[in-house]
């Protein structure tokens, strides 16, 4: 009888945790082929936290991004935003993809870009009114990109395009922000602007789920950390979490003794 009622506390236990999660994923598996891209995988975020998904390359970070937001079909699993399905949820969702993903040479300007992310009040035949430039002008001035909006996207360089994308989740005005490496490939001010913009996110009370690789940066800019190799490794704060011993279990051993040395100040 006792095993019988902690698993019932365990489930309702969990039941709660996932109905007060902004993004809650349970047996969440992907496959490529006969090899699974993520596997079983379990994970609860924090409201109005910055969370950092961590692991090697292939490791299944991106992959199950996506395939909580139904971009990639799983084998199996299940996905809630604050108890309730993703496709009810959606408008409370932004999502920010990998700039390499991204056709750049597609003919827009800045300011269209940044209105897509309207389609949900505009719908498919909307009219764009003033209101709806001034929104997206306010978010690219947050982002410091106001002066390039008649810009065509292709003509940027690839900070400028990620912060033009960064833009258009803003102007969703979402709960749940969830980016893919949104700091690859871009230039130092780039990247001090969009983490001061994400910061703001959270410290408003919005929840913030980044895809990151840059493991000397985690510290500073995340709350909670996910690690993740195909299955998850570990998942906490980043003051418990971030650990030595969890992050050669991440990375199969292979992060190098000058690599662990240099982290050694910043691990919990």
């Amino acid at each position: 009888m006792s095993v019988e009622l902690a698993t019932l506390n365990g489930q309702q236990a969990d039941r709660t945790a996932r109905a007060d999660s902004p993004l809650a994923i349970r047996g969440m598996t992907v496959s490529y082929g006969q090899k699974p891209a993520v596997f079983s995988v379990d994970m609860t975020i924090r409201s109005g936290a910055m969370t950092a998904i961590i692991g090697p390359n292939g490791a299944g970070k991106s992959t199950l991004l996506k395939a909580a937001l139904g971009i990639l079909t799983p084998l199996a699993g299940t996905v809630t935003v604050l108890g309730k399905s993703v496709a009810q949820m959606r408008d409370h969702i932004a999502y920010v993809p990998q700039r390499a993903s991204v056709d750049w040479d597609f003919p827009t300007r800045v300011i269209d870009v940044v209105m897509m992310g309207l389609y949900g009040q505009l719908g498919l035949l909307g009219r764009v009114r003033q209101t709806h430039r001034d929104q997206a002008m306010a978010c690219l001035n947050r982002v410091g990109m106001a002066d390039f909006a008649t810009r065509q996207i292709g003509q940027l360089s690839g900070g400028q395009q990620q912060r033009v994308f960064l833009a258009r989740s803003l102007v969703q005005a979402a709960d749940l922000y969830l980016l893919d490496e949104p700091f690859a490939g871009v230039d130092a001010a780039t990247e001090t602007a969009i983490i001061g913009v994400l910061k703001g996110l959270r410290d408003a009370g919005k929840t913030v789920v980044v895809v990151h690789h840059d493991l000397s940066t985690v510290t500073d800019y995340f709350d909670d950390v996910f690690l993740i190799n195909t299955q998850v490794i570990a998942q906490g704060s980043v003051a418990t979490t971030f650990t030595q011993e969890n992050l050669q279990t991440t990375y199969g051993g292979r992060l190098a003794g000058a690599q662990m040395d240099a982290l050694s100040g910043t691990l919990g």
